[in-house]
């Protein structure tokens, strides 16, 4: 029990509460021991935690993101928005590095948005990357096999030649998409957006810019703003993610981590796959000269 509680209540000094969870690294569904990915399953443990506190009018958001996957990034956004219009808390988010595409998508989910003069926002688009290894395989003497049910089934193959329709099918698909992100910006942001014919290109901007667009409230950081808003004496409640047998943030135990490192997943195979990840992870951030 904290010595104040044993204050009487009229004579214990007036303090707010604001639970803060970050939400830091690339989007995407992977969840294996060894991965630092931003996504539904990890986050929400922390988000329920956040928004039912007690006494505490608001929740703020930690944002350092160069996106990633739009259905995860959605997904936490709905969640967001869920448990903050249920536990009637205002939602403040507070963009470090980056909140770019999926980033910037998931900051949505706030009431206010603020970020740095130096931070970078936006990239309001829709990307996919690959390779071609059709030339390559043909240099080592490697035949590509393949053999389908449905003439579709490899479409987009790295191993083979670039298909015409098949790019023309993926870049409907990310229209598509890009459209729902859009709609989600005006209706976030709605009044506060500012008419610039390259708003919805992909580009991204700096704080500064960003506020003059209408894509951000303001300029300021976490601890300045919340003492602003809650007084001198607010206090910040950091929500922690469970550490894994790895020393890994996590949303899930022990037990069930060791399940998948013994089972269907050898380490081996989570290593290749962290390097991978580490792979993509890096061209993330780099796009935005971090």
């Amino acid at each position: 029990m904290k010595l104040r509680n044993l204050i009487p209540a009229p004579l214990r000094k007036k303090t707010t509460t604001i639970p803060v969870v970050r939400l830091g690294g690339v989007i995407a569904a992977s969840n294996s021991p060894l991965s630092r990915n931003l996504n539904l399953a990890n986050v929400a443990p922390m988000l329920e935690k956040a928004f039912t506190m007690k006494h505490s009018p608001a929740v703020a958001l930690a944002v350092n993101s160069p996106g990633g996957s739009p259905v995860q990034s959605r997904l936490i956004y709905t969640r967001i928005r869920e448990l903050a219009d249920k536990h009637e808390k205002k939602v403040l988010v507070f963009v470090e590095d980056v909140a770019a595409s999926g980033g910037y998508m998931i900051s949505l989910a706030g009431d206010e948005i603020f970020a740095d003069e130096t931070s970078i926002i936006g990239s309001i688009g829709v990307v996919s990357a690959s390779f071609g290894f059709n030339k390559a395989i043909e240099k080592i003497g490697v035949e590509r096999r393949v053999y389908t049910a449905g003439k579709n089934k490899v479409s987009l193959d790295p191993f083979q030649p670039e298909n015409e329709k098949d790019v023309e099918y993926l870049k409907k698909l990310q229209l598509e998409i890009h459209d729902v992100f859009i709609s989600m910006v005006k209706s976030s942001r709605g009044e506060k957006l500012v008419e610039d014919e390259d708003m919805f290109t992909g580009r991204f901007w700096t704080g500064p810019s960003s506020k003059n667009l209408g894509l951000i409230d303001g300029l300021g950081h976490l601890g300045t703003v919340l003492k602003e808003r809650f007084g001198e004496k607010v206090e910040i409640a950091l929500i922690q993610p469970k550490k894994s047998l790895f020393g890994r943030s996590s949303s899930v135990g022990i037990n069930s981590q060791l399940g998948d490192i013994i089972g269907t997943n050898s380490l081996g195979a989570d290593l290749v796959d962290r390097g991978i990840d580490k792979i993509e992870e890096r061209f993330a951030w780099s796009r935005f000269g971090l």
